[in-house]
Protein backbone atom coordinates (compact mmCIF):
# COMPACT_ATOMS: atom_id res chain seq x y z
CA UNK A 1 0.00 0.00 0.00
CA UNK A 2 1.32 3.42 -0.89
CA UNK A 3 2.31 5.58 2.02
CA UNK A 4 0.48 8.84 2.72
CA UNK A 5 3.71 10.66 1.90
CA UNK A 6 3.91 9.01 -1.49
CA UNK A 7 0.29 9.88 -2.24
CA UNK A 8 0.89 13.51 -1.24
CA UNK A 9 4.01 13.68 -3.39
CA UNK A 10 2.13 12.26 -6.39
CA UNK A 11 -0.70 14.71 -5.82
CA UNK A 12 1.78 17.58 -5.60
CA UNK A 13 3.43 16.52 -8.86
CA UNK A 14 0.03 16.28 -10.53
CA UNK A 15 -0.95 19.73 -9.26
CA UNK A 16 2.31 21.23 -10.52
CA UNK A 17 1.83 19.61 -13.92
CA UNK A 18 -1.71 21.02 -14.09
CA UNK A 19 -0.44 24.51 -13.22
CA UNK A 20 2.27 24.24 -15.87
CA UNK A 21 -0.33 23.19 -18.43
CA UNK A 22 -2.61 26.08 -17.52
CA UNK A 23 0.29 28.54 -17.69
CA UNK A 24 1.32 27.28 -21.12
CA UNK A 25 -2.27 27.49 -22.36
CA UNK A 26 -2.60 31.04 -21.00
CA UNK A 27 0.67 32.09 -22.64
CA UNK A 28 -0.33 30.53 -25.96
CA UNK A 29 -3.74 32.24 -26.07
CA UNK A 30 -2.25 35.61 -25.15
CA UNK A 31 0.41 35.25 -27.82
CA UNK A 32 -2.28 34.55 -30.40
CA UNK A 33 -4.18 37.59 -29.16
CA UNK A 34 -1.46 39.73 -30.69
CA UNK A 35 -2.61 38.64 -34.16
CA UNK A 36 -6.03 40.40 -34.22
CA UNK A 37 -4.55 43.42 -32.42
CA UNK A 38 -1.80 43.69 -35.03
CA UNK A 39 -4.44 43.28 -37.72
CA UNK A 40 -6.41 46.22 -36.29
CA UNK A 41 -3.30 48.41 -36.19
CA UNK A 42 -2.31 47.56 -39.78
CA UNK A 43 -5.82 48.13 -41.18
CA UNK A 44 -6.15 51.42 -39.31
CA UNK A 45 -2.78 52.78 -40.46
CA UNK A 46 -3.36 51.74 -44.07
CA UNK A 47 -6.90 53.16 -44.08
CA UNK A 48 -5.75 56.52 -42.69
CA UNK A 49 -3.02 56.79 -45.33
CA UNK A 50 -5.34 55.75 -48.16
CA UNK A 51 -7.37 58.19 -50.27
CA UNK A 52 -10.75 59.21 -48.83
CA UNK A 53 -12.64 57.21 -51.45
CA UNK A 54 -10.98 53.97 -50.22
CA UNK A 55 -12.74 52.48 -47.17
CA UNK A 56 -10.91 49.66 -45.37
CA UNK A 57 -12.72 50.19 -42.05
CA UNK A 58 -15.33 47.42 -42.63
CA UNK A 59 -12.51 44.84 -42.75
CA UNK A 60 -11.84 45.54 -39.06
CA UNK A 61 -14.61 43.04 -38.27
CA UNK A 62 -12.13 40.28 -39.19
CA UNK A 63 -10.28 40.84 -35.91
CA UNK A 64 -13.18 40.11 -33.47
CA UNK A 65 -14.43 37.35 -35.78
CA UNK A 66 -11.02 35.63 -35.61
CA UNK A 67 -10.56 35.91 -31.84
CA UNK A 68 -13.13 33.26 -30.66
CA UNK A 69 -11.09 30.54 -32.37
CA UNK A 70 -8.49 30.76 -29.59
CA UNK A 71 -9.88 33.02 -26.85
CA UNK A 72 -12.96 33.50 -24.68
CA UNK A 73 -15.71 36.14 -24.62
CA UNK A 74 -13.74 38.69 -22.55
CA UNK A 75 -10.79 38.73 -24.93
CA UNK A 76 -13.20 38.83 -27.86
CA UNK A 77 -14.99 41.82 -26.32
CA UNK A 78 -11.66 43.59 -25.86
CA UNK A 79 -10.69 43.05 -29.50
CA UNK A 80 -14.16 44.17 -30.60
CA UNK A 81 -13.83 47.35 -28.56
CA UNK A 82 -10.41 48.03 -30.07
CA UNK A 83 -11.86 47.51 -33.56
CA UNK A 84 -14.67 50.01 -32.85
CA UNK A 85 -12.13 52.50 -31.46
CA UNK A 86 -9.97 52.04 -34.56
CA UNK A 87 -12.99 52.66 -36.79
CA UNK A 88 -13.65 55.85 -34.84
CA UNK A 89 -10.05 57.01 -35.39
CA UNK A 90 -10.38 56.33 -39.10
CA UNK A 91 -13.58 58.38 -39.18
CA UNK A 92 -11.83 61.34 -37.54
CA UNK A 93 -9.15 61.37 -40.23
CA UNK A 94 -11.58 60.77 -43.12
CA UNK A 95 -14.28 63.42 -42.96
CA UNK A 96 -15.23 63.39 -39.27
CA UNK A 97 -17.56 61.38 -37.03
CA UNK A 98 -20.72 63.13 -38.20
CA UNK A 99 -20.78 61.66 -41.70
CA UNK A 100 -23.53 59.13 -42.30
CA UNK A 101 -21.14 56.60 -43.80
CA UNK A 102 -18.86 56.55 -40.76
CA UNK A 103 -21.75 56.44 -38.29
CA UNK A 104 -23.20 53.42 -40.09
CA UNK A 105 -19.80 51.70 -40.16
CA UNK A 106 -19.15 52.29 -36.46
CA UNK A 107 -22.63 51.14 -35.40
CA UNK A 108 -22.47 48.09 -37.68
CA UNK A 109 -19.04 47.08 -36.37
CA UNK A 110 -20.20 47.50 -32.77
CA UNK A 111 -23.30 45.36 -33.35
CA UNK A 112 -21.35 42.64 -35.14
CA UNK A 113 -18.72 42.59 -32.39
CA UNK A 114 -21.43 42.28 -29.74
CA UNK A 115 -23.02 39.37 -31.61
CA UNK A 116 -19.65 37.63 -31.85
CA UNK A 117 -19.12 38.08 -28.10
CA UNK A 118 -22.60 36.63 -27.39
CA UNK A 119 -21.87 33.68 -29.64
CA UNK A 120 -18.53 33.13 -27.89
CA UNK A 121 -20.17 33.19 -24.44
CA UNK A 122 -22.90 30.71 -25.51
CA UNK A 123 -20.28 28.43 -27.07
CA UNK A 124 -18.17 28.41 -23.91
CA UNK A 125 -21.21 27.68 -21.75
CA UNK A 126 -22.18 24.76 -23.98
CA UNK A 127 -18.61 23.49 -23.85
CA UNK A 128 -18.65 23.61 -20.06
CA UNK A 129 -21.98 21.75 -19.95
CA UNK A 130 -20.70 19.14 -22.40
CA UNK A 131 -17.51 18.71 -20.39
CA UNK A 132 -19.55 18.15 -17.24
CA UNK A 133 -21.82 15.63 -18.96
CA UNK A 134 -18.80 13.85 -20.38
CA UNK A 135 -17.12 13.63 -16.98
CA UNK A 136 -20.26 12.16 -15.40
CA UNK A 137 -20.73 9.74 -18.30
CA UNK A 138 -17.08 8.67 -18.20
CA UNK A 139 -17.27 8.07 -14.45
CA UNK A 140 -20.45 6.00 -14.83
CA UNK A 141 -19.01 4.05 -17.75
CA UNK A 142 -15.77 3.30 -15.89
CA UNK A 143 -17.78 2.04 -12.92
CA UNK A 144 -19.69 -0.28 -15.23
CA UNK A 145 -16.78 -1.44 -17.40
CA UNK A 146 -13.88 -1.95 -15.03
CA UNK A 147 -10.51 -1.57 -16.76
CA UNK A 148 -8.92 -4.95 -17.36
CA UNK A 149 -5.63 -5.62 -15.56
CA UNK A 150 -2.51 -5.58 -17.71
CA UNK A 151 -1.49 -8.89 -16.15
CA UNK A 152 -3.44 -11.57 -14.36
CA UNK A 153 -1.91 -14.94 -13.54
CA UNK A 154 0.22 -16.05 -16.48
CA UNK A 155 -1.60 -13.78 -18.91
CA UNK A 156 -0.84 -10.37 -20.36
CA UNK A 157 -4.02 -8.58 -21.33
CA UNK A 158 -4.93 -5.70 -23.62
CA UNK A 159 -8.39 -4.60 -24.69
CA UNK A 160 -10.00 -2.31 -27.23
CA UNK A 161 -13.48 -0.80 -27.16
CA UNK A 162 -14.94 1.24 -30.00
CA UNK A 163 -18.44 2.59 -29.33
CA UNK A 164 -20.63 3.32 -32.34
CA UNK A 165 -22.50 6.14 -30.62
CA UNK A 166 -20.88 9.57 -30.53
CA UNK A 167 -19.50 10.74 -27.17
CA UNK A 168 -19.92 7.23 -25.69
CA UNK A 169 -17.05 5.09 -24.43
CA UNK A 170 -19.09 1.92 -24.04
CA UNK A 171 -22.36 0.57 -25.33
CA UNK A 172 -23.84 -2.87 -25.85
CA UNK A 173 -20.56 -4.78 -25.98
CA UNK A 174 -18.94 -5.89 -22.74
CA UNK A 175 -16.04 -7.80 -21.28
CA UNK A 176 -14.70 -8.73 -17.86
CA UNK A 177 -12.07 -10.95 -16.26
CA UNK A 178 -11.76 -12.45 -12.82
CA UNK A 179 -9.42 -14.88 -11.11
CA UNK A 180 -10.96 -17.94 -9.47
CA UNK A 181 -8.44 -20.03 -7.54
CA UNK A 182 -5.78 -21.07 -10.09
CA UNK A 183 -7.80 -20.17 -13.19
CA UNK A 184 -8.73 -16.99 -15.01
CA UNK A 185 -12.27 -16.62 -16.26
CA UNK A 186 -13.08 -14.21 -19.06
CA UNK A 187 -16.40 -12.97 -20.39
CA UNK A 188 -16.98 -11.15 -23.66
CA UNK A 189 -20.50 -10.43 -24.79
CA UNK A 190 -22.78 -8.38 -26.97
CA UNK A 191 -26.30 -7.37 -26.03
CA UNK A 192 -28.87 -6.48 -28.68
CA UNK A 193 -28.68 -2.84 -29.66
CA UNK A 194 -25.80 -0.41 -29.55
CA UNK A 195 -24.61 2.71 -27.80
CA UNK A 196 -25.95 4.09 -24.55
CA UNK A 197 -29.39 2.47 -24.92
CA UNK A 198 -27.83 -0.98 -24.44
CA UNK A 199 -25.88 -0.17 -21.27
CA UNK A 200 -28.63 -1.45 -18.94
CA UNK A 201 -28.47 -5.00 -20.28
CA UNK A 202 -24.67 -4.87 -20.38
CA UNK A 203 -24.56 -3.83 -16.71
CA UNK A 204 -26.86 -6.71 -15.78
CA UNK A 205 -24.72 -9.28 -17.58
CA UNK A 206 -21.46 -7.95 -16.12
CA UNK A 207 -22.86 -7.99 -12.58
CA UNK A 208 -24.17 -11.53 -12.98
CA UNK A 209 -20.80 -12.73 -14.30
CA UNK A 210 -18.73 -11.09 -11.57
CA UNK A 211 -20.88 -12.70 -8.91
CA UNK A 212 -21.52 -16.05 -10.59
CA UNK A 213 -17.93 -16.68 -11.67
CA UNK A 214 -16.98 -17.35 -8.03
CA UNK A 215 -20.06 -19.47 -7.27
CA UNK A 216 -20.07 -22.05 -10.05
CA UNK A 217 -17.41 -24.65 -10.70
CA UNK A 218 -18.20 -25.16 -14.40
CA UNK A 219 -18.77 -22.82 -17.31
CA UNK A 220 -22.10 -24.46 -18.30
CA UNK A 221 -23.42 -23.77 -14.79
CA UNK A 222 -22.24 -20.18 -15.08
CA UNK A 223 -23.86 -19.83 -18.51
CA UNK A 224 -27.16 -21.12 -17.12
CA UNK A 225 -26.97 -18.53 -14.33
CA UNK A 226 -26.40 -15.74 -16.84
CA UNK A 227 -29.38 -17.01 -18.83
CA UNK A 228 -31.58 -16.84 -15.74
CA UNK A 229 -30.46 -13.27 -15.00
CA UNK A 230 -31.19 -12.09 -18.54
CA UNK A 231 -34.56 -13.86 -18.54
CA UNK A 232 -35.59 -12.21 -15.26
CA UNK A 233 -34.48 -8.81 -16.52
CA UNK A 234 -36.42 -9.06 -19.77
CA UNK A 235 -39.50 -10.32 -17.95
CA UNK A 236 -39.48 -7.26 -15.68
CA UNK A 237 -38.30 -4.50 -18.01
CA UNK A 238 -38.85 -5.58 -21.61
CA UNK A 239 -41.42 -3.33 -23.35
CA UNK A 240 -44.38 -5.21 -24.88
CA UNK A 241 -43.47 -4.05 -28.39
CA UNK A 242 -39.97 -5.61 -27.99
CA UNK A 243 -41.15 -8.95 -26.63
CA UNK A 244 -38.69 -11.66 -27.56
CA UNK A 245 -36.26 -9.23 -29.18
CA UNK A 246 -33.89 -8.64 -26.27
CA UNK A 247 -31.03 -11.10 -26.03
CA UNK A 248 -27.28 -11.22 -25.62
CA UNK A 249 -24.48 -13.34 -26.98
CA UNK A 250 -21.67 -14.33 -24.63
CA UNK A 251 -18.44 -16.30 -24.68
CA UNK A 252 -17.06 -17.68 -21.43
CA UNK A 253 -13.41 -18.75 -21.33
CA UNK A 254 -11.58 -20.50 -18.50
CA UNK A 255 -7.77 -20.53 -18.60
CA UNK A 256 -5.92 -22.64 -15.99
CA UNK A 257 -2.55 -21.34 -14.88
CA UNK A 258 -0.83 -24.76 -14.82
CA UNK A 259 -2.41 -26.43 -17.84
CA UNK A 260 -2.51 -25.78 -21.59
CA UNK A 261 -6.09 -27.06 -21.82
CA UNK A 262 -8.41 -24.05 -22.00
CA UNK A 263 -12.19 -24.37 -21.74
CA UNK A 264 -14.92 -22.26 -23.27
CA UNK A 265 -18.69 -22.14 -23.53
CA UNK A 266 -20.45 -20.07 -26.15
CA UNK A 267 -23.94 -18.61 -26.04
CA UNK A 268 -24.32 -17.64 -29.67
CA UNK A 269 -21.02 -15.74 -29.71
CA UNK A 270 -18.34 -15.87 -32.44
CA UNK A 271 -15.38 -18.19 -31.75
CA UNK A 272 -12.04 -16.71 -30.69
CA UNK A 273 -8.89 -16.65 -32.77
CA UNK A 274 -5.69 -18.32 -31.56
CA UNK A 275 -2.57 -16.52 -32.75
CA UNK A 276 0.70 -18.47 -32.67
CA UNK A 277 4.23 -17.44 -33.65
CA UNK A 278 4.94 -17.82 -37.35
CA UNK A 279 1.83 -16.00 -38.62
CA UNK A 280 -0.42 -18.95 -37.72
CA UNK A 281 -4.06 -18.18 -36.91
CA UNK A 282 -6.44 -20.91 -35.79
CA UNK A 283 -10.13 -21.04 -34.95
CA UNK A 284 -10.81 -23.37 -31.99
CA UNK A 285 -13.76 -25.66 -32.56
CA UNK A 286 -16.88 -24.28 -30.94
CA UNK A 287 -20.40 -25.64 -30.39
CA UNK A 288 -22.49 -22.58 -29.49
CA UNK A 289 -25.78 -22.65 -27.64
CA UNK A 290 -28.51 -20.07 -28.42
CA UNK A 291 -27.95 -16.51 -27.19
CA UNK A 292 -28.92 -15.60 -23.64
CA UNK A 293 -32.54 -14.58 -23.30
CA UNK A 294 -33.81 -16.57 -26.28
CA UNK A 295 -35.09 -19.46 -24.19
CA UNK A 296 -34.79 -20.73 -20.63
CA UNK A 297 -31.81 -23.08 -20.43
CA UNK A 298 -30.19 -25.44 -17.97
CA UNK A 299 -26.51 -26.44 -17.66
CA UNK A 300 -27.05 -29.51 -19.83
CA UNK A 301 -27.92 -27.29 -22.79
CA UNK A 302 -24.39 -25.89 -22.98
CA UNK A 303 -21.28 -27.50 -24.44
CA UNK A 304 -17.86 -27.23 -22.84
CA UNK A 305 -15.30 -27.00 -25.64
CA UNK A 306 -11.56 -27.40 -24.99
CA UNK A 307 -8.46 -26.43 -26.95
CA UNK A 308 -4.73 -26.03 -26.39
CA UNK A 309 -3.50 -22.54 -25.42
CA UNK A 310 0.29 -22.74 -25.27
CA UNK A 311 2.90 -20.30 -23.91
CA UNK A 312 3.68 -17.71 -26.57
CA UNK A 313 0.18 -17.90 -28.06
CA UNK A 314 -2.31 -15.05 -28.00
CA UNK A 315 -6.04 -15.66 -27.70
CA UNK A 316 -8.11 -12.96 -29.40
CA UNK A 317 -11.73 -12.53 -28.31
CA UNK A 318 -13.99 -10.14 -30.20
CA UNK A 319 -17.61 -9.15 -30.80
CA UNK A 320 -19.49 -9.23 -34.10
CA UNK A 321 -19.13 -5.46 -34.46
CA UNK A 322 -15.54 -6.20 -35.56
CA UNK A 323 -16.15 -8.85 -38.20
CA UNK A 324 -19.33 -7.17 -39.48
CA UNK A 325 -17.71 -3.78 -40.09
CA UNK A 326 -18.04 -2.98 -43.80
CA UNK A 327 -15.95 -0.91 -46.14
CA UNK A 328 -17.28 1.39 -48.86
CA UNK A 329 -17.82 -1.61 -51.13
CA UNK A 330 -19.84 -3.52 -48.52
CA UNK A 331 -17.13 -6.08 -47.72
CA UNK A 332 -16.78 -7.33 -44.14
CA UNK A 333 -13.59 -6.77 -42.18
CA UNK A 334 -11.35 -9.88 -42.61
CA UNK A 335 -10.15 -10.12 -39.02
CA UNK A 336 -8.42 -13.52 -39.24
CA UNK A 337 -6.61 -12.55 -42.41
CA UNK A 338 -5.42 -9.21 -41.03
CA UNK A 339 -4.22 -10.42 -37.62
CA UNK A 340 -2.12 -13.14 -39.27
CA UNK A 341 0.53 -10.47 -39.90
CA UNK A 342 0.68 -9.50 -36.19
CA UNK A 343 0.82 -12.90 -34.45
CA UNK A 344 4.08 -12.05 -32.67
CA UNK A 345 3.04 -8.57 -31.55
CA UNK A 346 2.44 -7.80 -27.89
CA UNK A 347 -1.22 -7.53 -26.79
CA UNK A 348 -0.94 -3.72 -26.68
CA UNK A 349 0.63 -3.52 -30.14
CA UNK A 350 -1.95 -5.96 -31.50
CA UNK A 351 -4.80 -3.75 -30.28
CA UNK A 352 -3.11 -0.72 -31.83
CA UNK A 353 -2.75 -2.45 -35.19
CA UNK A 354 -6.36 -3.68 -35.20
CA UNK A 355 -7.78 -0.30 -34.20
CA UNK A 356 -5.96 1.53 -36.96
CA UNK A 357 -6.72 -1.15 -39.57
CA UNK A 358 -10.38 -1.56 -38.60
CA UNK A 359 -11.15 2.16 -38.63
CA UNK A 360 -9.33 2.48 -41.93
CA UNK A 361 -11.44 -0.34 -43.36
CA UNK A 362 -14.78 1.23 -42.41
CA UNK A 363 -13.87 4.84 -43.11
CA UNK A 364 -13.31 5.91 -39.51
CA UNK A 365 -16.81 5.17 -38.20
CA UNK A 366 -18.42 1.92 -37.04
CA UNK A 367 -22.09 1.07 -37.44
CA UNK A 368 -22.03 -1.13 -34.33
CA UNK A 369 -20.09 -1.28 -31.08
CA UNK A 370 -16.90 -3.33 -31.25
CA UNK A 371 -14.81 -4.88 -28.48
CA UNK A 372 -11.68 -7.03 -28.47
CA UNK A 373 -9.53 -8.68 -25.82
CA UNK A 374 -6.03 -10.06 -26.43
CA UNK A 375 -4.79 -12.64 -23.90
CA UNK A 376 -1.11 -13.57 -24.25
CA UNK A 377 0.18 -16.60 -22.35
CA UNK A 378 3.68 -15.94 -21.06
CA UNK A 379 4.84 -18.72 -18.72
CA UNK A 380 5.54 -22.39 -19.22
CA UNK A 381 2.66 -24.81 -18.75
CA UNK A 382 3.52 -27.82 -16.59
CA UNK A 383 1.15 -30.34 -18.17
CA UNK A 384 0.03 -30.72 -21.73
CA UNK A 385 -2.97 -32.92 -22.55
CA UNK A 386 -3.63 -31.87 -26.13
CA UNK A 387 -1.27 -31.46 -29.07
CA UNK A 388 -0.98 -28.52 -31.35
CA UNK A 389 -3.92 -27.74 -33.55
CA UNK A 390 -3.71 -28.95 -37.15
CA UNK A 391 -3.85 -26.92 -40.36
CA UNK A 392 -6.97 -26.70 -42.51
CA UNK A 393 -8.21 -24.24 -45.16
CA UNK A 394 -5.28 -21.90 -44.68
CA UNK A 395 -5.81 -21.59 -40.90
CA UNK A 396 -5.24 -24.07 -38.09
CA UNK A 397 -8.54 -25.32 -36.73
CA UNK A 398 -9.20 -27.00 -33.43
CA UNK A 399 -9.44 -30.75 -33.18
CA UNK A 400 -13.09 -30.45 -32.21
CA UNK A 401 -12.63 -31.66 -28.68
CA UNK A 402 -15.60 -30.84 -26.53
CA UNK A 403 -17.47 -32.05 -23.49
CA UNK A 404 -21.25 -32.10 -23.34
CA UNK A 405 -22.29 -30.53 -20.07
CA UNK A 406 -24.82 -32.19 -17.92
Amino acid sequence: MASPTGVGHAGGVGARQSLVGLRQSWQSSHALLLLPIALIVVITVVDIRSPEDVHLGPTLVIAPALTPSFAGPWATALVGALAVAAQTVVAVFHGGLTTTNHIVQIVTLAVLSALIVIYCAIRDRHRAQLAQVRSVAEAAQHVLMWPLPEEIGHLRIASLYLAAEDEAQIGGDLYATTRVDSTVRVLIGDVRGKGLSAIGEAALLLGAFREGAHRHTSLPDLAATLEQSVTRYTADFEPPEEAGERFATALLVEIPEDDAVTRMTSCGHPPPLLLSPGHAVSVPSLHPAPPLGVHTSKPGDYTLDVFSFEPGDTLLLYTDGVIEARDAGGDFYPLAERVAQWTEASPEALMHHIRRDLLGHCGGRLDDDAALIALHRTSTVHRRHHGRLTHADGFRHGSGAHLDAG
